[in-house]
């Protein structure tokens, strides 16, 4: 009995020991994926700009958050298919490319959506310029008309500016300058010696800092009135466009109009405590400004003639004629500045969707006077200035797709389909097509 209960338990042994031994041969064969990295989101990539996938180097692949692997086998990959990315589905295809980093990049992509699309003779591609640079120049102070002269692109451009505003109003050193994924190792060699930057970047510097200031004059100070300070007096002040604004929109909106004493000025988030210490001995505080200029502005409107609003054009109308109206100084503002982005207004309702205006009175206003809508410039989508198209408030955000599709797609009824809009969207830029 117990000699055959040995035999089973050596037999049971040699089994484990030949599964033990199949297992590990089989390990063996496997495939090492111990150097494969997965493509993550960088946060270097929030200034992006669109691209043609078929001008980057090496370097610029890398600068858009990949690794030296996956750049090679971008690179090779593109060999593979003929030496040119035709379509946004290709590129899908290159297994270096992950899902999640194809839907990062894959708005920004000057492609055709898929291969049948970059054979057609519509689909042209604007022939690559030289860059051309003959002297010494700041690129901080250059805008896209500067870089499209020099021989970028509009789109190269856009993205150059739009990298500045990322690192803070400033590319503050030629290293940084480099690192844009649009300058190219070819295009940065033209440049580098006509550029006047630092050459190595400041230990300090934090490109996470928005609107950082680089002054290169110090600035003399004299006493002001901070409550009759518009936005450009607090940029000569230092400031940036953005934390200017900031300050007369904490002023205006939070603080009613006007700064009540130091304290208020100091809790205003944009004015450091050092900066806030170089203004105090220049500051003087006269709270009795606001209430002088509001009372003169109404004195003077109640002493012209009163205006028969029966006769006025909603498209014409003043600043002046809103105050006599009813409205107040902010709701005139906004109703004139949205009229002026629309290139005016179409139809009633639109005057309704005007931000702080009083609904009732502005329902008043719109009983009695008149809409001429006969010197309002439309377009067509093919026909629209691409200025136009980027800053309408109706346009600018599908602007650039219909920029892109308008290339190749000259069917309207396809090109709307191409842009995937809501339908109340679409029905609201249509007010403004022919």
């Amino acid at each position: 009995m117990k000699k055959n209960y040995y035999r089973q338990l050596a037999f049971l042994g040699m089994l484990l020991i030949i599964l033990f031994g199949f297992q590990k041969y089989r390990s063996n064969e496997k495939e090492d994926f111990s150097d494969v990295r997965f493509i993550s989101n960088n946060p270097k990539n929030s200034h992006l700009a669109e691209f043609d996938p078929n001008e980057l180097d090496g370097k610029q692949w890398r600068n858009l958050g990949f690794t030296e692997k996956q750049t090679t086998t971008i690179l090779n990959y593109k060999k593979i298919v003929g030496g040119k990315f035709l379509s946004k589905d290709q590129f899908k295809k290159c297994f270096a490319v992950s899902a999640e980093k194809f839907s990062e990049l894959e708005p920004y992509l000057i492609l055709p959506e898929n291969n049948g699309d970059s054979k057609s003779s519509r689909y042209n591609r604007v022939e690559k310029k030289s860059i051309t640079v003959s002297r010494k120049f700041n690129p901080d102070l250059y805008n896209i008309n500067d870089w499209v002269k020099m021989g970028f692109s509009e789109r190269q451009a856009e993205a150059i500016v739009k990298y500045k505003n990322y690192l803070g109003g400033s590319f503050v050193s030629k290293e940084k300058f480099k690192e844009c994924f649009i300058i190219s190792e070819e295009n940065y060699k033209k440049l580098s010696g006509f550029i006047i930057l630092p050459e190595k970047t400041p230990a300090s510097f934090n490109n996470y800092v928005k609107n950082s200031i680089v002054n290169t004059t110090k600035i003399h100070y004299r006493p002001f009135d901070p409550n009759v300070l518009d936005a450009e007096d607090w940029k000569s002040l230092g400031f940036s466009d953005k934390q200017s604004q900031t300050i007369v929109n904490y002023r205006d909106r939070n603080l009613k109009g006007s700064f009540k004493n130091l304290e208020d000025i100091q809790k205003c988030f944009v004015i450091s405590p050092e900066k806030f210490e170089e203004l105090k001995p220049f500051i003087r505080l006269n709270l009795t400004t606001v209430a002088n200029r509001y009372n003169n502005t109404r004195t003077e409107t109640t002493q012209q003639e009163k205006t028969d609003f029966s006769k006025v054009d909603l498209n014409t109308i003043t600043f002046k004629q809103l105050l006599e109206f009813g409205f107040d100084e902010k709701a005139a503002g906004s109703m004139i500045g949205f009229r002026k982005k629309l290139g005016g207004f179409v139809n009633r309702e639109q005057i309704l969707t005007t931000y702080n205006i009083d609904p009732e009175l502005t329902r008043k206003l719109l009983s009695v006077a008149q809409l001429n809508t006969s010197n309002i410039p439309k377009y067509t989508l093919f026909d629209a200035p691409e200025e136009w198209l980027k800053t309408h408030p109706y346009f600018k955000y599908s602007a650039d797709k219909i920029i892109f599709y308008r290339l190749t797609e000259k069917d309207e009824r396809k090109l709307w389909k191409l842009l995937k809009i809501k339908p109340e969207y679409e029905a609201r830029m249509k007010l403004y097509l022919k």
